[in-house]
């Protein structure tokens, strides 16, 4: 898929068709999202996911309207960050003013490579803040050495929603010469 269009034609799907996706397709999604830049290649994404039985108690443990939006996607993806990560040199010091900050931002470079793969192989996405993390925790036995920053819907589009409104790059920047 051209780089534009992927850009351009990604959006936040939230009703899927009722079909299956391979755990081959998501080891191909992971391996891109595993591809995405982090800070000194620190990365610092790791992933849980949940299929089949694992997937319908997962979307349990997300609210109502986000689990309606999830009915058929048929896997959900937990991304996680390993804390004190990015942003820090190998002493453990912080060298970014973000702190652990720096983590979440290289966690969300490689979610949105794994969204763009996912609409290049034909799949729909969505990203959820909201979800219960102390259930996520305990089902998936998610230690403290990482921190849970979302939750990935996975799965066949059965929607086509238009591009949403966007703020113009003069009101997003500002130029200085």
């Amino acid at each position: 898929m051209e780089l534009n269009k992927a850009i351009f034609d990604r959006r936040s799907i939230r009703k899927y068709k009722d079909q299956p996706v391979s755990e081959e397709q998501i080891k191909e999604l992971l391996w891109a999202a595993s591809q995405a830049p982090s800070w000194t290649n620190s990365q610092p994404s790791r992933y849980f996911v949940a299929m089949g039985e694992a997937r319908d108690a997962v979307a349990d443990m997300l609210p109502e309207f986000n689990k309606n939006n999830v009915i058929n996607a048929p896997v959900l993806i937990v991304s996680c960050v390993k804390k004190g990560t990015s942003g820090y040199g190998k002493d453990g010091v912080a060298r970014s003013h973000l702190g652990d900050g720096f983590t979440y931002f290289d966690n969300g470079i490689a979610v949105q490579t794994l969204c763009l793969k996912a609409l290049d192989m034909g799949f729909g996405t969505l990203i959820m803040g909201i979800y219960n993390e102390p259930a996520i925790r305990e089902y998936f036995e998610i230690d403290d050495s990482l921190e849970i920053v979302c939750v990935i819907s996975v799965g066949y589009p059965d929607i086509d929603p238009p591009a949403r409104p966007r703020l113009s790059v003069d009101q997003l920047a500002v130029f200085k010469k």
